[in-house]
């Protein structure tokens, strides 16, 4: 059986991607903040799916977590044959309305925790010839809409470089963008979501889905849904400096408040 190492685990897409991954049994590394959630996540994928769940607690905005992660992900003995880098979170208000030190925070988790995860999952997936990545990123990567999509664009620009660079090595990386998903994300950051229109969720189980084909299909990128794929062909038509402006008004308008 291999084992898939998931960040952010207990919620919203990671939680899906546990349940599909322990119901199609692959042995799982579930990682979040939550020593109690994450317990009862274990045991609830143990005993419906027969799959062995470790738990392991780690906050990735700090190096100690980062650190007790990347040392899970290299070990030969115990080897992690797939890696979810699923751990994310978003900040309420405008560029220098959020506190530099909660921007930083963002940094530390969705790109410096990535490259370090990255880089250990993929070092020892290289020696075996085999393994894949996902780095969960958002549609938000694709236009000019503050310090979160800017993070989560050099996720896709970081995930797609690293695959050209091990190709034909036996490991995949693929990027992830969904757009909005009905998990706790907006709830946590303090965002209501009343005023974003219900075309444009997605469903977290059939977002994995559709991620997990894409990825054995060896997409380096997956946008998995035609709603959103529409919408990012049409943002390439559109000059630069008025994408900005259409994004700052819509994200008005339908993003979170």
């Amino acid at each position: 059986m291999t084992t898939a190492l998931i960040t952010g685990s207990t919620a919203g897409i990671g939680a899906a991607f546990a349940r599909r991954l322990a119901a199609d049994g692959h042995n799982l590394v579930l990682v979040a903040r939550d020593t109690k959630r994450l317990r009862e996540q274990a045991t609830e994928l143990h005993d419906r799916h027969g799959i062995e769940a470790e738990v392991l607690t780690a906050d990735l905005a700090e190096d100690k977590g980062i650190e007790a992660v990347a040392d899970r992900l290299g070990d030969r003995r115990n080897p992690v044959d797939l890696l979810v880098n699923n751990a994310g979170f978003g900040n309420k208000g405008r560029y220098l309305d959020v506190s530099m030190a909660d921007e930083l925070r963002m940094l530390k988790v969705h790109c410096e925790a990535v490259l370090r995860l990255t880089s250990a999952a993929t070092e020892a997936m290289r020696e075996r010839g085999r393994g894949g990545v996902v780095n969960v990123a958002s549609v938000a990567a694709f236009v000019p809409r503050g310090t979160y999509g800017a993070s989560k664009a050099w996720v896709v620009q970081f995930t797609q470089g690293a695959a050209r660079d091990l190709a034909g090595s036996g490991v995949r990386l693929m990027a992830l963008c969904p757009g909005f998903v009905r998990t706790e994300f907006h709830e946590r950051a303090g965002m209501g979501t009343d005023n974003i229109p219900g075309w444009m969720w997605l469903d977290a189980d059939k977002l994995v889905t559709a991620a997990l084909h894409d990825l054995a299909r060896g997409k380096t990128l997956s946008i998995p849904d035609p709603r959103y794929k529409a919408l990012m062909g049409a943002t390439k038509l559109v000059p630069r400096g008025m994408l900005g402006a259409v994004s700052s008004r819509t994200g008005r308008k339908y993003g979170p408040r």
